[in-house]
């Protein structure tokens, strides 16, 4: 059948798979019952429905077709989502317009990250009043996740609900509700967006790096091998990361023009690093020359500019970082990522109380993002160069709690430790790192931990204190 219908292209199993269950929705059947087209297994496809000729003009041969008005879509190349209108379940019809805003800001916002095919609003809100089957929706739009809501108004009080759904299997990936005073209507529709949009990008690619990981790497695609390459990277872990810059390097290489596989090459380049798993300075120009290239491709790409920034820190220059960072947030107003870099790189530079502005920003937008390891050892890092050496012990503690194998949660701690006056813990700290990355030493940090000046000898304080050499 891959060769009669796409004559040799290589296409996913999953593309057949939507294609047939297009056919099945097109003529009133569906996967569960196969009245019509048939699974037989180890065999193929057949289509075991009675074939009759029909004279009576425009009548439908199964009789069950007009059940059906709409035709189900294909799926796109990338995650396809769309935004039900939010259900204003206050009783009071006049909120229906606040209902309407939180659904089309949603749509607004999703529809800034680039990696997402977002349904437009025109044809999500055909939906509006209607009680709906989400796997239905989901193949009339074509989409294969659903984010739907509601809100519920009482006194000057109102709660905001919203859930997403695989419509493929009907499985709910996420929900939450957000419960705030209508003191400014407005300003209270763009937090409860920011926090929905930037909590929703780490489900859809946490869910389609699972997708990807069930087929084999023939069978996978540029984008799809980025998602497997992207939820390899984010378990954080040595083996893991180089896994990842290995598949996202056979992206690049296949695919020279395609811009988000050169900025997330270049941002695993760096992080890797900055975890300790990867020292040689070769990497860093690499990742520099691959963020210029996918800017290159795509300036509108905020990942791209993500990437550049990321260069910029680890090159202790820092108000060069931030203007990226910053194109970044201008492209993508709820890029979590984003924020945390630039905080990241404020604090690297004793900007500690700006840092610990955009950090907890960061993680307000997305609480259960992996990155967040990094960003604990980033706030460990602002207190520590504030002074405030017991609350960078408690963010470096909790680092290494999240995320035991980076290693730049244990420097953070052992510094943190020892200028603290806790000399034997910050002792046992070191003991543990060493372990973990044996070339850890003043030396080496000073080439790769991307402090600027006068904030590297204050973190190179503590570790004397500790006992490195």
């Amino acid at each position: 059948m891959l060769a009669a219908v796409w004559n040799g292209r290589i296409v996913s199993e999953s593309t057949l798979a939507s294609r047939i269950n297009a056919a099945r929705n097109a003529i009133g059947d569906n996967g569960e019952d196969q009245r019509l087209i048939r699974t037989v297994l180890r065999k193929g496809i057949r289509f075991v429905g009675t074939v009759r000729e029909e004279h009576k003009p425009g009548a439908a041969t199964t009789g069950v077709a007009a059940k059906q008005p709409r035709f189900a879509l294909p799926l796109p190349d990338r995650p396809s989502i769309a935004v039900l209108p939010f259900v204003n379940m206050s009783g009071d019809t006049e909120q229906d317009y606040f209902a309407d805003g939180i659904s089309e800001d949603i749509i607004t916002g999703l529809s800034k990250l680039r990696w997402f095919f977002v349904i437009a609003r025109n044809s999500s809100f055909t939906y509006k009043g209607k009680v709906v089957d989400i796997r239905r929706v989901g193949h009339e739009l074509g989409v294969r996740y659903v984010l739907e809501g509601s809100v519920r108004k009482g006194g000057s009080r109102v709660r905001v609900t919203a859930d997403l759904i695989d419509a493929a299997t009907g499985k709910h990936l996420w929900a939450d509700h957000y419960d705030r005073d209508l003191t400014d209507i407005f300003a209270l529709q763009d937090e409860i967006t920011k926090k929905v949009v930037a909590a929703i990008e780490p489900k859809l690619l946490e869910a389609e790096g699972l997708r990807s990981q069930n087929r084999s790497p023939e069978d996978l695609d540029a984008w799809d091998m980025l998602i497997r390459a992207n939820s390899l990277f984010w378990r954080l872990t040595k083996d893991e990361s180089q896994a990842a810059i290995a598949l996202l390097e056979q992206v690049v290489q296949q695919h020279p023009f395609y811009a988000p596989a050169h900025s997330m090459l270049a941002f695993v380049l760096l992080v890797s690093r900055q975890g300790g798993w990867h020292m040689m300075e070769p990497q860093v120009t690499q990742a520099a020359n691959l963020a210029a290239r996918a800017v290159e491709l795509d300036d509108s790409d905020p990942w791209a500019h993500l990437a550049l920034g990321f260069v910029a820190f680890t090159r202790r220059r820092t108000d060069e970082a931030a203007e990226e960072f910053q194109r970044a947030l201008d492209l993508n107003p709820n890029f979590a990522a984003a924020h945390g870099f630039l905080g990241c790189a404020l604090a690297f530079d004793g900007r500690s109380d700006q840092a610990i502005d955009h950090i907890e920003q960061a993680i307000r937008m997305s609480p259960h993002d992996p990155q967040n390891a990094l960003l604990k050892a980033a706030l460990a890092a602002a207190h520590y160069q504030a002074g405030r050496y017991a609350e960078a012990i408690g963010f470096g503690r909790k680092a290494i709690q999240q995320r035991f194998e980076l290693t730049n949660g244990h420097r953070i701690y052992v510094a943190s430790l020892a200028q603290a006056g806790q000399i034997d813990d910050a002792r046992s700290a070191l003991a543990r790192l060493q372990e973990l990355h044996p070339e850890n030493s003043i030396a080496w940090i000073e080439r790769n931990v991307p402090y600027t000046p006068g904030p590297m000898a204050k973190f190179l304080e503590g570790f004397r204190k500790a006992g490195l050499r």
